[in-house]
């Protein structure tokens, strides 16, 4: 038995939720967690939803009951439907609770009917200063068509009447320019209150300055928005190139079918009809009500004006490269282990600014996912080709909603003599990987890392990530044979079926995965010590969790931290062993994944680019690296054994998805982020 992949996903986001409403959250930090709620909800009906659509539709097509992987597409959706309004509903509790302590902050959120005269006089100026110019009112009753909604945008409907008749309403739709202006706007006050307005109130307030030409008199106006299928179709004209292709994907993405609709439930009601039929929506159609307030992903730039706002802690300098004039130096004789973002970035971004300069390097070959809007990463590759080195960047063009991004910064590499590649057909590259050679007197040597986490400066703040930073001769030329791959993979996949030190998908992760779990079967079957301790993002590969019921059932200790999705229902074996499972949702986003197996006392720990998930282990690049260095093995191990250890923010993972807390004595709590953070600021030695 197995909890459906899109069931448990929303179960995690449910514990998203649980951190807004967590009193002991810092109130700027607990608004934040709805943003983030509201924006992972976006990206859900995105899709996941809009993928479950079209599965939903084939099928009613060809009349079958099964589709791929799905056991009835149309089940989860209305399960689906079913879920996200309750969340909804909590939401809006949850929201209407943190609107109530921040007055007690003497914070206040006004609408425009609780504007005083001095406010009403800022809210005309300010519109007609910032905002008219940005705001362009479509009379929809008029065009044959409805204009193109975004769907990262909110939209104010607007009924205009006149009081002497109800036979001339009219309607308007007026996109509200958040993204040019921003959300919210301090109000003038008087004394230590803090007043905040929202863009769409102000436009409301203006909406008579907006239309003075119709001789309407009465005007209201309602907040919504409409999430749309985000799959970029790709054309498969070879006579095009794949940059091209993909550009037009980015395109016509903008045409993708409605899959939600949310709206104020406030709405009028002959308005919300004539918007559901205009848009095509049906019966089948994500339909949601909430409240004034849509698009919550913006609060996640909420103001600074609480004064019990917690700075986050500053990340620090791993102690092995403080004071050290050069990264490089340091690498070259040794692993070092950094973990984000507790340790600094910024000795990543000097190890690419060192190879910049340094006159011995040769090449720089590197892998970019995601990359931040102001990129130091990129800026090192720049200055590396200006410097005269072989630059090789291996760009995924498919990272899902980077894909544009990506496309400018192809431009800005290539435009300065660096290599793009832009990855495989029908796969992404996945893998964190950089290989640097340097030629000096002693000859040609090779270093660089294998990362969990993306290159990316502004996510390392937030993201928990492990990256070894290493000269392991076996482990650069498996990585080498990579790039090889990556740059050559019209000639087949050799190159990546010769690496004999890294695991690599999608040609030998999955199998030594398989093989370390059964060596562990067998070990426990023969009555000696067996156990596996698993960290990842998500867990819905069926071989695998299928592979780790057979692993408990035979004696196997298994302890599992799953982050997001985690689609295993254990049976509870016949010694009764139970794995322990659980989720921690924090301050920091837990993005690392690592795998430690017992091995009879030789252990096996890794830390992967990958999920357990059959796209990371069939269908993309992915590397994971075994950590060899003693002291850095035991650093691994203390830190997931605190994360095991958590009673703060750590869930229980189970099959009725009830998210509980792990029980904890009042006397010594155990919140992992912040011990993981003491214990690696008092190490001075490795």
């Amino acid at each position: 038995m197995l909890i459906p992949r899109d069931i448990s996903w929303l179960s995690f986001n449910g514990r998203v939720l649980q951190e807004a409403n967590d009193t002991s959250v810092p109130l700027q930090q607990r608004i934040r967690f709805l943003g983030i709620f509201s924006n992972n909800l976006d990206e859900f009906f995105r899709v996941r939803v809009a993928t479950l659509k079209r599965m939903a539709d084939f099928s009613q097509k060809k009349q079958k009951s099964k589709v791929n992987f799905e056991e009835n597409p149309q089940e989860i959706l209305d399960e689906i439907q079913t879920i996200v309004i309750r969340q909804q509903n909590e939401f809006e509790r949850i929201w209407k609770n943190i609107q109530l302590e921040l007055r007690q902050q003497k914070v206040f959120i006004r609408t425009e009917k609780q504007l005083t005269r001095e406010q009403q006089h800022f809210v005309k100026t300010y519109f007609e200063k910032q905002v008219r110019n940005y705001v362009i009112p479509l009379m929809i009753e008029s065009l044959p068509q409805l204009p193109y909604i975004r769907d990262k945008s909110i939209y104010l409907g607007v009924v205009m009447r006149r009081r002497h008749t109800a036979y001339q309403d009219q309607y308007a739709l007026i996109e509200v320019p958040v993204k040019s202006i921003g959300r919210f706007v301090l109000l003038p006050t008087r004394g230590n209150e803090k007043h905040i307005i929202l863009l769409e109130d102000i436009i409301r307030y203006n909406l008579p300055r907006i239309f003075p030409y119709f001789n309407y008199d009465s005007f209201e106006a309602w907040i919504f928005k409409v999430t749309k299928d985000a799959e970029i179709e790709i054309d498969q004209d070879v006579a095009v190139s794949f940059v091209d292709r993909m550009a037009k994907g980015i395109k016509s993405r903008r045409k993708g079918k409605p899959v939600r609709f949310v709206y104020d439930k406030e709405m009028d009601n002959g308005l919300l009809q004539y918007l559901i039929g205009r848009l095509g929506l049906t019966k089948k159609s994500a339909i949601i009500p909430g409240g004034r307030i849509h698009n919550f992903r913006h609060f996640m730039d909420f103001p600074a004006v609480l004064t019990s706002t917690v700075i986050r802690k500053n990340p620090f300098t791993h102690p092995l490269l403080k004071g050290k004039l050069r990264v490089t130096d340091v690498v070259l004789t040794r692993d070092i282990l950094l973990h984000f973002p507790y340790h600094s970035f910024d000795s990543l971004i000097d190890l690419l600014r060192e190879a910049a300069m340094d006159s011995a390097v040769e090449r720089i070959q590197i892998t970019a996912y995601r990359l931040a809007s102001e990129s130091r990463i990129i800026h090192a590759l720049i200055n590396a080709a200006r410097n005269g080195k072989q630059v090789t960047v291996m760009l995924e063009l498919k990272a899902r909603f980077d894909e544009e991004a990506n496309l400018e910064w192809k431009v800005a590499l290539e435009e300065e003599g660096i290599q793009v590649l832009l990855g495989v057909p029908n796969m992404k590259v996945h893998a964190k990987l950089c290989v640097i050679t340097r030629r000096d007197k002693k000859g040609v040597s090779k270093y660089g890392f294998v990362s969990t986490g993306n290159l990316n400066e502004s996510s390392a703040k937030v993201y928990a990530d492990h990256c070894l930073l290493t000269a392991s001769p076996s482990i650069m030329k498996d990585a080498t044979l990579i790039f090889d791959y990556l740059q050559n993979w019209r000639k087949g996949m050799m190159p990546l079926r010769k690496c004999q030190t890294l695991l690599v998908s999608p040609v030998s992760m999955r199998q030594r995965i398989e093989q370390l779990i059964e060596f562990e079967i067998k070990a426990a079957k023969n009555g000696k010590k067996a156990s596996i301790v698993i960290k990842l993002n998500s867990l819905s590969d069926t071989k695998l969790i299928k592979l780790l019921y057979r692993a408990v059932a035979a004696g196997v200790e298994v302890k599992l931290i799953i982050r997001g999705i985690y689609c295993a229902h254990f049976p509870v074996s016949k010694k009764g062993l139970t794995p322990k499972a659980i989720s921690i949702v924090d301050e920091y986003l837990e993005h690392a994944r690592v795998l430690i197996f017992h091995h009879q006392g030789k252990e096996k720990i890794y830390i992967s680019s990958a999920d357990w998930m059959v796209r990371n282990l069939d269908y993309r690049v992915e590397a994971a690296v075994e950590v060899q260095h003693p002291a850095l093995r035991k650093e691994l191990k203390d830190i997931l054994e605190i994360q095991l250890a958590d009673t703060v923010k750590a869930r229980i993972l189970d099959a009725e998805l009830k998210n509980e807390y792990v029980t904890h004595s009042k006397k010594n709590p155990v919140r992992s982020q912040l011990k993981i953070y003491q214990y690696l600021s008092r190490k001075k030695t490795y």
